[in-house]
């Protein structure tokens, strides 16, 4: 699974390149990331502090895998001192194995935020018997 980036401007020479989804113009953040491979599939585990689950947006489209969390930013306009600026995490992952979208499960538990991306069955390895003949 490789970090999709937002590709540089092109020149008009060079052909058109589809893009993937452009962020709006409000401050996003790269949240901290940790992926591993289990024997059903991959496990995604992203850290999103202050992200509730009506604030996070979990989405595969085109083979990319794109992650959206917004900080609830009610009852913070009162504050006499304010050094810590809410924001919104953003990060999409170009899927390069196989994955049964349908079967995708996500928790959310204490701002930590994990994916489970479980691979199709012709895909997880299996141990092939050796008979004597």
């Amino acid at each position: 699974m490789a970090e999709k980036t937002v590709p540089t401007i092109q020149k008009e020479s060079e052909p058109t390149v589809k893009r993937e989804i452009t962020r709006n113009t409000e401050r996003y953040v790269s949240p901290l990331v940790d992926i591993f491979e289990t024997a059903n599939g991959l496990t995604v585990v992203v850290d999103l502090p202050g992200v509730e689950k009506d604030g996070l947006d979990i989405k595969v489209e085109d083979g990319i895998l794109t992650i959206e969390g917004r900080m609830k930013t009610a009852g913070r306009n009162n504050s006499i001192l304010s050094e810590f600026a809410p924001v919104n995490f953003f990060r999409q992952f170009e899927l390069s194995e196989v994955v049964e979208i349908d079967k995708i499960a996500a928790t959310l538990t204490n701002g930590v935020l994990t994916l489970d991306l479980p691979k199709p069955e012709a895909q997880k390895p299996r141990q092939i018997t050796v008979k004597v003949g």
